[in-house]
């Protein structure tokens, strides 16, 4: 018997796993045992829902009577500062399990009465815009306390973060970090990255190509906010590789009325067959925008780059193409200029490689911007795994982010230069023998004083 036969022990274990209750348990108490452990993943966890800086305790199935009702929330967390105590009960759902309305509204009801600070809930659902609860409750419900919502993909990207950054100072507590990933990573500890666009999907898909698509048919809405979901957990995905916090675009309007900006995506998935959604890099030169074509079958990426402001138009057009050595030949560029009408001149990154003049429709106007994109076939399965639409769009993002964005640098003017100084007047020619010297000196006078009057005259309209 050798070595290589025993399994190893691990702080946070998945053997012995049984049910989805027992999931529920296992995966509660090992986020809730981290984060009170885990100084630095605790404030992540904690932070954004309101939570002082102080310290982190976490309980297990703590139990509560409202009424003839007993409550037994699956953990809480309480974070001491002085002389209070910042308390938040958590819900937990694993697997494909979803969030139950009544248990959440019973929970809200624990949190006002016992004056908690918060309420979070945490399962595999994603949302598409930040701070949007994906369980629809009664508006009363939700401002009688704070209810916050995190999924497993983003308390995994997190973690994922924070080992990438070393954030994490003491080494014990960074290995506490290391087992609670690989615990995640585990298919059996019920934690699930976006991996499915819906029962409704293959319906919505052949619709989109047939241009038959209604916005009333039955699960339209749901596709469209499944996108939503899938462009989120494209960020976390990026996130955990660069290790920087890449998130959605979601513009005012989404989040002031999201049902709104919904109902509005499902419109244009009607009429076009398209799906929209961004991404933004941090320091990265303009946001990632992608465009499912579902007629089409296709993927888009696209980034717009600000072009010089100057120098000639094939000045700039090769400041452009100088930053994309290791960009694909087929790397779609669109020129756009200055009181433009319509699509610019569009040409390949290989075709202006060889002539920077192609993109130049009219050298009077002035080139304004670039736009880049690329474009990859779409899977055309609902799931995760060879042939899905989920894995051709990360893919297609991924890859777009690798090859082009990522080697992008906005332009910025060069600085102004340090005037060199001017040469050294020459001296005043002798004064002539012919001239008395009172009148040399009288004309020498009249001379320095008219140059001191335009020297203040100049300061003076500076």
């Amino acid at each position: 018997m050798g070595e290589v036969d025993w399994e190893r022990a691990r702080l946070f274990p998945v053997s012995g796993i049984g049910g989805p209750d027992e999931q529920e348990r296992r995966a509660a108490s090992a986020l809730l045992a981290v984060v009170q452990s885990v100084r630095e993943f605790g404030r992540a966890i904690t932070v954004p829902m309101g939570a002082p800086a102080g310290r982190l305790s976490a309980f297990i199935e703590v139990p509560f009577t409202d009424g003839d009702k007993h409550l037994r929330p699956d953990g809480l967390i309480q974070v001491a500062f002085g002389q209070r105590i910042w308390t938040a009960l958590v819900e937990v759902k694993t697997g494909r399990h979803e969030l139950v309305a009544g248990q959440i509204e019973s929970y809200l009801d624990v949190t006002r009465k016992h004056r908690f600070d918060a309420l979070l809930t945490i399962s595999n659902q994603l949302v598409a815009t930040p701070g949007v609860h994906p369980v629809q409750l009664p508006k009363p419900k939700t401002q009688a306390a704070r209810l916050h919502h995190l999924s497993w993909s983003q308390i995994r990207t997190e973690a994922l973060m924070e080992q990438a950054n070393k954030s994490v100072s003491d080494p014990d507590q960074a290995w506490i970090l290391a087992e609670f990933i690989r615990y995640l990573e585990h298919p059996r500890s019920g934690a699930i990255d976006f991996d499915d666009m819906g029962p409704s999907w293959v319906h919505v898909r052949d619709r989109a190509r047939t241009a038959t698509l209604h916005p009333q048919d039955k699960g339209i809405t749901e596709v469209a906010d499944r996108f939503g979901w899938l462009v989120s957990f494209a960020a976390m995905r990026l996130s955990r590789e660069l290790g920087a916090g890449v998130r959605p675009m979601v513009t005012q309007a989404q989040l002031r009325d999201p049902a709104k900006y919904l109902q509005e995506a499902v419109t244009d998935l009607a009429a076009t067959g398209q799906l929209h959604g961004a991404v933004r890099v941090p320091a990265t030169v303009a946001p990632i925008k992608i465009t499912a074509d579902l007629r089409a079958g296709m993927i888009h990426c696209a980034v717009t780059v600000t072009a010089p402001r100057e120098g000639r138009p094939t000045t700039r057009v090769n400041w452009l193409v100088r930053q994309l050595k290791n960009a694909p030949g087929h790397l779609c560029i669109e020129a756009s200029t200055a009181w433009q009408r319509g699509r610019g001149p569009a040409r390949t990154l290989d075709e202006t490689r060889a002539d920077p003049r192609v993109l130049i429709k009219d050298p009077d106007h002035e080139l304004r911007a670039f736009t880049l994109s690329l474009t990859s076939n779409a899977g055309p399965a609902r799931g995760q795994g060879h042939g899905s639409f989920v894995n051709s769009v990360l893919a297609a993002v991924e890859t777009f982010y690798t090859d082009v964005v990522q080697h992008i640098k906005p332009w910025a003017p060069a600085p102004p230069k340090v005037r060199e100084n001017e040469a050294t007047a020459q001296d005043e020619p002798a004064p002539s023998n012919d001239i008395p010297a009172a009148a040399q000196d009288g004309r020498s006078e009249g001379v320095f004083h008219t140059a001191g009057n335009a020297l203040q005259a100049d300061t003076s309209g500076t």
